[in-house]
C-alpha cells in the first residue's frame, strides 16, 4: 500500500485525487492547505494529519510521516515551487495540470529529478479517455507520413464572476485560459499529430482564446471560452469527424493513479510540447 501526502486539499481538484488514492488502495497520511475548509477529508481519510502551516507540514514529513508520493493540487503558479520542495524530500510527485507555466521551470525540474533520482508524474487523463485511445488507434492504422489533418479544438466551459476574482483569473498565476482550461487539448493534439512548428494567435483575452496551430502532421484551429453564456462543450473535430470528451472525463484520475503506481504514468518529458504551446500563446 502506497502512502501519500497532499498539498492543496481545499482546492477544486483535490477531491478527484482523494478518490483516486482511496480507489487504488492508498493511504493519505498528511494534507496541507492555507484554508481549513477541508471537510472533504472526512469522506476519504478522516484520520489524515492536516496542516495550515507549510513548514510544519514539511517538518512532519521529514520527521515521522514517511510517504511514497506527494500530490500537488495547489494553484498553477505554485506547482514549480512545490515540486522542488517535494523532490528535495526524496519522494516521487503526482502533480495536477499544468505541471508548470514555462519551459524554463520544466527544465529546472528535470535537472532536479536527475539530481534527486525521483520522478514527477502529471495528470494527462484525456490520453486515457476511451474515445481518445480509439482515435489514436485509428490514426496509427491509417498512418501516412504525407497526410495532413485538418483539426478543430473547441472547449467551452462557462465560469462565473468568482473565476475572475480568483487566482485563475490572473494570467501570471493561472497562465490564462489557454493554459488553465486548454492544456489538456493542446497536449492531446501534439500527442496525436506531432510537435508544434508555428503558432498564430487570433484572440487571447480573459474570456476567449483562439488561433491556429501548425503541427508536424496537422493544421489545428483552437477556440476556447469561459464565457458564462457559452454552452459546455469539449470536443475535437478531425477531417470533419467530431470526437466529444464532455462525458467520462472526471473518472480518469483513478486510472491515472493506477498507471503511476505501476511506474507507467506521464512524466515531465510528456508535457513539454503542450507547455511550449501555451507559453507561446501567452507571450504572443
Amino acid at each position: 500500500m502506497a502512502n501519500f501526502a497532499l498539498i492543496g486539499a481545499a482546492g477544486y481538484i483535490a477531491p478527484r485525487h482523494l478518490k483516486a488514492i482511496k480507489d487504488t488502495g492508498g493511504n493519505l497520511l498528511a494534507a496541507y492547505d492555507i484554508s481549513d475548509s477541508v471537510g472533504v477529508l472526512d469522506t476519504y481519510f478522516p484520520a489524515c494529519n492536516f496542516f495550515t502551516d507549510e513548514f510544519e507540514f514539511y517538518n512532519r514529513l521529514l520527521d515521522d510521516l514517511k510517504v511514497d508520493y506527494i500530490v500537488i493540487c495547489s494553484p498553477n503558479y505554485m506547482h514549480a515551487e512545490h515540486c522542488r520542495n517535494a523532490l528535495k524530500l526524496g519522494v516521487d510527485i503526482i502533480c495536477e495540470k499544468p505541471l508548470v507555466l514555462t519551459l524554463q521551470e520544466l527544465e529546472e525540474l528535470q535537472e532536479l529529478e536527475i539530481l534527486t533520482q525521483k520522478k514527477i508524474y502529471t495528470i494527462l487523463q484525456l490520453r486515457l479517455h476511451p474515445a481518445v485511445l480509439q482515435l489514436k488507434k485509428e490514426l496509427e492504422e491509417r498512418a501516412d507520413s504525407e497526410q495532413r489533418y485538418q483539426v478543430r479544438i473547441e472547449y467551452f466551459t462557462p465560469r462565473g464572476k468568482w473565476y475572475h476574482a480568483s487566482w485563475k483569473g490572473i494570467q501570471e498565476k493561472s497562465g490564462g485560459i489557454a493554459t488553465n482550461i486548454g492544456i489538456h487539448l493542446f497536449d492531446l493534439v501534439s500527442w496525436l499529430f506531432g510537435a508544434p512548428t508555428s503558432i498564430q494567435v487570433q484572440e487571447n483575452t480573459a474570456l476567449v482564446s483562439s488561433g491556429k496551430l501548425i503541427l508536424k502532421h496537422a493544421d489545428v484551429e483552437w477556440n476556447l471560452s469561459i464565457d458564462s453564456t457559452a454552452a459546455p462543450r469539449r470536443q475535437i473535430e478531425i477531417n470533419n469527424k467530431t470526437y466529444a470528451f464532455t462525458e467520462g472525463f472526471a473518472a480518469l484520475h483513478t486510472q491515472s493513479y493506477e498507471e503511476i503506481l505501476q511506474k507507467k504514468g506521464f512524466t515531465t518529458g510528456d508535457v513539454k510540447p503542450s507547455i511550449e504551446i501555451v507559453e507561446k500563446i501567452r507571450n504572443a
